[in-house]
């Protein structure tokens, strides 16, 4: 069983961090107006779009919002460091975390700006992210447990080096790339969760629980 934060907070939040669109991720094969489809699809609270490498604008947010008022649409951005990928929010500027940041220099720089950082699917591919995280000992705010590009041996690893780091904030998050993905995994956080502010707080508190879509259109 991945351990998990305890919430204090009688209600409940549906969060997923970590997706991509076709926009500006050329990974994804899902347009905008998809992605919000879709999260409202499986009943999310809302989402957070992470572009590699690109931080959406607020007038281009506020057109996806206008085409779903109930859902909160907000933007952060997956940095690809030496060692593995970063989850940074707060961060409004992608230039001043360039691709190629190394671990600590990317931290600093978050926490310079009050923002968070979150080791994204960890382990995959083959990552040392153990001997990694000995050697370059960065300070970052939370870890994902669970996503669509973590195999379940990958989810087990990452809940033991959770076990032994504890003091970082467990997310699930889909990493969607296709519409059908939206939501598969998501975070619960406090109640009255609504601004990037707000997110960036709750990691750095640890208000965190990962958690699994059970079925199809159900969460």
């Amino acid at each position: 069983m991945i351990p998990i934060a305890l919430l204090g907070a009688a209600t409940l939040m549906k969060f997923d961090l970590h997706m991509h669109t076709s926009r500006y991720s050329p990974c994804s094969v899902t347009e905008p107006l998809e992605l919000v489809e879709s999260a409202v699809a499986a009943g999310l609270d809302g989402i957070v779009i992470t572009e590699h490498h690109h931080v959406w604008a607020e007038e281009e947010l506020a057109e996806l919002r206008a085409a779903a008022p109930g859902l909160i649409i907000l933007a952060a951005v997956e940095v690809t460091c030496v060692g593995g990928d970063i989850l940074v929010y707060g961060v409004q500027d992608a230039t001043t975390v360039p691709r190629g940041i190394t671990w600590p220099e990317l931290v600093r720089e978050v926490h310079r700006q009050d923002g968070a950082t979150v080791i994204a699917h960890p382990y995959r591919w083959g990552q040392p992210i153990d001997q990694l995280l000995a050697d370059l000992q960065p300070e970052f705010d939370g870890i994902e447990l669970m996503s669509t590009n973590m195999e379940e041996d990958i989810q087990t690893k990452a809940s033991q080096l959770f076990s032994r780091m504890s003091h970082l904030a467990p997310l699930g998050n889909s990493d969607s790339h296709n519409p059908e993905t939206v939501g598969a995994y998501y975070t619960e956080f406090p109640d009255g969760t609504r601004t990037i502010r707000d997110i960036v707080t709750a990691i750095r508190q640890r208000q965190t629980r990962p958690a699994v879509r059970r079925k199809q259109g159900s969460i």
